[in-house]
């Protein structure tokens, strides 16, 4: 038996295109410029392409001190990173972003980074914030590593679409119906956009509203409160597998000029646990009533 391997496009002396192409590219005298925008960006997935022009003038005389344009590029533009948080639309940026974050909470806990080491004795407490159930989905559960049945329930149960209200799968990690709906006519997906749509206004409230239930468990007024102790928080914005966002996040008691100070003696974390929790639960945000198809 004999294999044929899959017949590869050739010049007219016989390189590979792709081979041709890349020695092209290696040659061409912008080569280096292109490599070092490329090298700027990290590495960049999707870089933003900037055409313009740009002049610094002294203001006083109108010389011209310094010109550039991205015509003078070897492409005609500049590369710019995207930014982009997410590693599913670019690896490289969202690296960057975490690093970089993970150094700024680290310097909140312990110091660092023109924080004073003083804030790692500071009241502190990790919070996780996440997403109501909207409604059933597909999950990929282990135990002692064992996979076990998605969603075990009464094979003959169905809900009010006739729809089985379990799953017995034993998901692969890279099962497509992992974060899906059980049922998709049972699932709120207008909560779970609206979700979506005031996680940051809910956030906002969130940090308003510790700092009340603070000063209520301290028989403190807001005003008094605040004189004596400042609320920091740090969070992280993360997406779950059914595709919402929750805020995994650290609240820190500090002294009236911050960091640098401690907080008084009955500013501890029993206090912190006692305030956050019924805090979480008073957090609401009103949104407009949603208009069905029919009403359009």
């Amino acid at each position: 038996m004999t294999s044929k391997e899959e017949p590869q496009h050739r010049t007219s002396d016989q390189q590979p295109e792709w081979l041709v192409d890349l020695a092209r590219v290696i040659n061409d005298p912008g080569y280096e410029r292109w490599r070092a925008m490329v090298t700027a960006t990290g590495g960049c997935a999707h870089p933003v392409h900037l055409a313009g022009e740009s002049l610094i003038v002294n203001a006083a005389s109108g010389e011209v001190l310094h010109s550039y344009r991205t015509a003078d590029e070897p492409s005609g533009r500049l590369l710019v990173a995207c930014g982009n948080r997410r590693a599913s639309v670019c690896p490289s940026c969202s690296e960057v972003y975490r690093a970089d974050t993970f150094q700024l909470i680290r310097a909140g806990l312990s110091g660092g980074k023109g924080v004073p080491q003083e804030v790692s004795a500071h009241p502190r407490a990790f919070v996780t914030l996440t997403a109501p159930s909207f409604g059933p989905v597909h999950t990929r559960r282990e135990k002692n590593g064992t996979v076990r049945a998605c969603r075990p329930r009464k094979r003959d149960k169905v809900c009010e679409h006739g729809r089985p209200v379990g799953c017995h799968a034993h998901h692969e990690p890279t099962d497509e119906r992992l974060g899906q709906p059980v049922c998709g006519d049972c699932y709120d997906y207008v909560g779970a956009v609206l979700w979506q749509a005031h996680a940051g206004a809910l956030w906002h409230r969130f940090t308003l509203e510790v700092r009340r239930t603070l000063a209520s468990e301290a028989g403190l007024s807001r005003r008094e409160f605040a004189k004596r102790v400042r609320v920091s928080f740090a969070k992280v914005a993360e997406y779950q597998r059914r595709g919402l966002v929750h805020f995994h996040a650290i609240v820190r008691l500090d002294g009236p000029g911050g960091g640098s100070e401690i907080p008084p003696d009955w500013a501890d974390h029993d206090l912190l646990t006692r305030a956050i929790p019924p805090a979480v639960r008073r957090v609401t945000v009103a949104s407009p009533q949603a208009i069905s198809a029919d009403g359009i």
